[in-house]
């Protein structure tokens, strides 16, 4: 639709006026509805205000759905969408109750000639949860051409009639795929774990027989979409994968130590864009070995691609496999497209498996400070005597505020300790006491005290930092002084209670080495199974460098550990191994080297 529905639609009101969106609903111009329509639907997701407002106007919107001039099928779908809509911000819950009190004289469009508009109907009778239209939507069936409707009406019945059973049985042999696929689905959901292997089966069967995206419609509770069922019992799922469901990066998703498992299918989905080649990244860091050169003959071939990305991918692939040409292709990608996110992907893969091997890499990236992405720089903290060439290039990425540079440049300059000499001394002092962003300086500070050995400036900083509301915002930074910070302790100590904060009970340890008043909350911190992340070190790390655990975190962390589905679930989609291995091996290692204490 162009600017003009846009303009027209405002002339019945703001875009959250409901009364005037419901007023432009009524329009005769079919642009004006759609915008309209387009605005109305945050109301159904994300909008908690606009959704509240709209659940007032349900009579309103059903009586459009009966007597207005179009968008029928559109209306019906808001109504059910707003009858299904969760976490309503009221507890009352106003729609549901409103949708299904209009619900009765919609009924008859179960009967409309158009089938979108007829599907819309049964999803709205299903969202109602109305056991009383059973006997409509079983005419319906009978009735029905439409394969679509007719897999929805199947769905909606084994929503409204759980007992019925026999009937769906009955249809698994429909010669429709997605009516026989949506009867395995109701019967995959009601059935017992491990799932039948003639249900998974047919189930696979309807599938391949009309491969497509999973149904969008929202299904009320207790509804189960069959990949999310499957993919409960990790050996239904690996039979799904086997007959050609593509579920096999979502069992690696949900299981552990089932990447080799799947990777007989694995390659198949792995198609032609850059996320897909970095999911398989992760995938192949949990790997054999023996299976390396698979991936190796896979993804060589993409490094002829023109797009940088996606080059930078399968270069990011290889460094996983540990193929030796990524070195080599890694150096030409950073001295070609120094500014790409790609790159910086594939720069610290390679990084992360050759290790020391990966050098020239990094005087790549020495040599692209002026154009370098700040996380492409980041490199270079693996690096410190290739850095130390670079500090004077450093310390100009130091002036670069509001980049992202600054912070990535204050930690290679404080890897490089004593060794990165005066300039950058003089640089990093500057930072602390022109405080041209705080967090920058605080960072600084600390690397300050590394590169100079002399405390006091950062001493100075943090003192200043303190605030009455809030003690010590700054305490994890502070505490990596060390011993030097002892002066900030009784800014830090009245945080460290049994059960309070492990912030402040990393930073006494950190400081004194004290481990009577710090262990515990350290434990209860760890039994949270959180992903490593930049800056303060894990608490499972701390424990382990202290070697002790408190009794009552053995039992939870062994179960953890031992668990064979995922603790730690990846929303970053990253490229290297997968955080929940990371922390079960640290889990692991704790397990076996620290010292139980009561």
């Amino acid at each position: 639709m162009g600017t003009d529905g846009v303009r027209r639609v405002h002339t019945y009101g703001s875009a959250g006026d409901v009364s005037g969106l419901l007023r432009a609903m009524e329009s005769t111009d079919a642009d004006v509805r759609e915008e309209a329509m387009n605005r109305l639907w945050p109301a159904a997701w994300n909008d908690d205000d606009l959704a509240v407002a709209t659940a007032g106007a349900v009579p309103r919107l059903a009586r459009l759905a009966l007597e207005g001039p179009g968008h029928r099928e559109d209306l019906l779908r808001l109504l059910g969408s707003l009858a299904t809509r969760p976490g309503w911000p009221s507890e009352e819950e106003p729609a549901p109750r409103a949708v299904a009190d209009e619900l009765p004289p919609l009924l008859p469009f179960a009967h409309h000639a158009d089938p979108r508009v007829r599907d819309a109907m049964v999803l709205l009778i299903a969202a109602c949860g109305r056991e009383d239209c059973l006997p409509l939507l079983r005419r319906r069936l009978g009735q029905e051409t439409d394969p679509p409707v007719r897999a929805h009406l199947v769905t909606a019945l084994g929503l409204l009639d759980p007992g019925d059973g026999a009937r769906r049985n009955a249809l698994l042999t429909d010669p429709e795929p997605r009516v026989a696929l949506a009867a395995a689905e109701d019967l995959l959901r009601t059935a017992e774990l491990p799932l039948p292997e003639p249900l998974v089966d047919h189930c696979v069967r309807a599938y391949t027989a009309d491969p497509h995206e999973p149904d969008p419609a929202l299904w009320p509770d207790p509804h189960k979409p069959y990949t999310d069922r499957l993919l409960e019992d990790p050996e239904a799922a690996l039979r799904a994968v086997a007959g050609g469901v593509p579920l096999a990066f979502d069992i690696t998703a949900r299981w552990r130590d089932r990447e080799a498992d799947v990777f007989p299918w694995v390659l198949r989905e792995t198609e032609g864009e850059a996320w897909e080649l970095h999911r398989l990244a992760q995938l192949t860091c949990a790997l054999p070995p023996e299976l390396h050169p698979r991936v190796r003959d896979h993804v060589l071939p993409h490094l002829t691609s023109s797009v940088p990305d996606f080059r930078a991918a399968a270069i990011t692939v290889l460094a996983r496999a540990k193929v030796p040409e990524a070195v080599e292709e890694a150096v030409r990608l950073v001295e070609e497209t120094p500014g790409s996110y790609g790159t910086a992907r594939a720069a610290h893969a390679v990084a992360e498996e050759f290790g020391a091997g990966a050098r020239a890499v990094a005087r790549a990236v020495a040599r692209q400070l002026g154009s370098a992405r700040p996380d492409l720089v980041e490199v270079l903290t693996r690096f410190p005597e290739v850095a130390a060439d670079a500090v004077e290039e450093l310390t100009v990425l130091l002036s670069r505020t509001g980049t992202g540079h600054p912070p990535v440049a204050v930690a290679v300059l404080g890897r490089m300790g004593l060794a990165a000499g005066e300039r950058a001394q003089r640089a990093l002092l500057a930072c602390v006491t022109e405080q041209a962003h705080l967090s920058v300086s605080a960072v600084a500070a600390v690397a300050h005290h590394r590169v100079s050995d002399d405390p006091e400036p950062a001493l100075s900083f943090f003192l200043r930092q303190v605030d009455e509301r809030y003690p010590f915002p700054m305490m994890d930074r502070a505490s990596e002084l060390g011993p030097a910070a002892a002066p900030l302790l009784p800014f830090i100590e009245p945080s460290l209670t049994d059960d309070g904060s492990s912030l402040a009970a990393l930073a006494v340890w950190r400081i004194t080495g004290r481990t009577e008043d710090t262990v515990r909350p350290l434990a209860r911190q760890a039994l949270e199974w959180e992903r490593f992340y930049g800056g303060r070190p894990h608490p499972v790390v701390t424990l382990t460098e202290m070697g002790l655990l408190p009794r009552f975190a053995v039992a939870p962390l062994r179960r953890g550990a031992e668990a064979r589905h995922r603790v730690v679930h990846d929303f970053m989609s990253g490229d290297g191994p997968h955080p929940d291995y990371v922390v079960r091996a640290a889990v692991r290692h704790l397990l076996e080297t620290a010292r139980v204490v009561d």
